[in-house]
């Protein structure tokens, strides 16, 4: 379990990584870059919506290598996901900007994040279905936990590399090839990546279905779908919270308050820590205390808190915009902590690759590919608090939270009758 769950968190920290790398450039370069026709915020809403793409594709990516997963086994979809996330990521690296070639340039970067997106679309499904299914039951949240603080690793790789280029490139410098940098290095992290995973055994559960599903999209559909469309609508609220602070208060912080690059990133990087370390812990409850109480907690934490934070990001204080984040993210990671245990139990072996995955990536869709684009546009036309942007993430939060209420509980029956012999 220690070397499946490591090589998991590995993969999944290194194409997390490559999609975060891209927000975060879109937040602070690719604007001007690629769309300098536009006005300020015109071009960075137009690097938000490349953005955006990659969580369209992400659905997309779940069905197509869900249905490897279902049809053919989990290991095949973590290394082709890999390569493919990988491949596309040194590319955006490598698209000459619209000076260069003009129009072409922006059109390139839509298709690469696209590409993007759908090798990450597969990544999550295989990467958390290999470990739950491996997983002893009364640990299952635990274990699963650990590709979880994947994307905390691979945010704070992505932003540190920018952070540290920020803080010693000129702004021309790193606006003529330092942000290309960190995409660059998505090439050899990917290959560490794939060396990792290719020796991992495939699923017990894989292994023990007889009855494959022939199209499992299909049987998703036709069985699932109230069950895809909750899913889908509770995760929201997770990516909503966590986009609007990694990715909205990055370009709204630098742009509209003044603050610079390295603050902004610091702060970011400081509540992901935080967040990521009390990953297991987080998880730990959900093992004990059951995964839907534990996600309608973080919902209900992220509707009282949106206020707060956006207070406390409009006050341009380091600490207290670092006080802002971390709450929000706390209340992120209590929902997202056992949600790849709560998801793979949810659905049926023989479709719970194409099932868990789509219902995960729509919600990305809802919460993630919006929130950043919906946010600059209302903090646009607000005043000098987003209150708007408070009131957007606080309905999503009680959008999911009713979501969720409507999920039933999925922790194994036989941990919950051996709980008051254990007493």
């Amino acid at each position: 379990m220690l070397r499946l769950a490591a090589a998991s968190l590995a993969g999944t920290a290194i194409e997390f990584y490559d999609f975060f790398v891209y927000g975060t450039a879109a937040a602070l370069v690719l604007g001007p870059l690629f769309f300098p026709t536009f006005s300020s915020v015109a071009g960075t809403l137009a690097a938000f919506a490349t953005f955006g793409v990659g969580f369209i594709a992400r659905p997309l990516g779940s069905v197509l290598f869900g249905h490897v997963g279902d049809r053919h086994g989990r290991r095949p979809v973590l290394l082709a996901s890999l390569l493919l996330t990988g491949a596309s990521t040194v590319a955006v690296g490598c698209v000459p900007t619209y000076d260069t070639i003009g129009v072409t340039a922006p059109v390139l970067l839509l298709v690469l994040r696209f590409l993007q997106g759908l090798g990450l679309g597969g990544e999550w499904g295989g990467a958390v279905l290999l470990t739950a299914e491996h997983a002893p039951v009364e640990r299952r949240a635990l274990w699963t936990s650990v590709p979880q603080v994947g994307p905390s690793l691979g945010f704070l790789l992505a932003n540190g590399v920018m952070l540290a280029l920020s803080a010693t490139l000129s702004d021309v410098q790193f606006a003529s090839w330092g942000w290309r940098v960190p995409f660059w290095a998505a090439g050899l992290m990917a290959l560490a990546g794939l060396w990792l995973r290719s020796s991992l055994a495939e699923s017990p559960s894989f292994r023990d279905i007889e009855d494959h599903a022939r199209v499992p999209l299909a049987d998703v559909v036709r069985d699932h779908w109230r069950l895809v469309l909750l899913t889908a609508g509770a995760l929201a609220a997770g990516y909503a919270t966590f986009y609007a602070v990694t990715t909205w208060s990055l370009a709204y912080g630098t742009e509209r308050l003044g603050v610079s690059r390295t603050v902004m990133l610091t702060c970011i990087m400081a509540a992901v820590v935080v967040k990521g370390s009390l990953t297991p812990l987080a998880a730990l409850l959900g093992d004990r205390f059951g995964r839907r109480p534990l996600c309608m907690v973080g919902c209900a934490a992220s509707a009282l808190w949106m206020f707060p934070m956006v207070a406390l990001l409009a006050t341009r204080a380091p600490l207290l915009m670092f006080l802002g984040f971390l709450g929000s993210l706390l209340a992120f990671i209590t929902m997202f902590a056992v949600i790849a245990a709560y998801l793979p139990e949810l659905y049926e072996p023989r479709v719970r690759c194409t099932g868990a995955a789509v219902g995960y990536n729509l919600g990305g869709v809802l919460g993630g590919a919006l929130t950043p684009i919906v946010a600059t546009t209302l903090a646009e036309r607000g005043g000098p608090v987003p209150w708007g942007v408070a009131a957007y993430l606080t309905g999503i939060a009680l959008l999911s939270l009713c979501c969720f209420a409507l999920l039933p509980e999925t922790r194994p029956v036989r941990v919950r009758a051996a709980e008051p012999a254990a007493g």
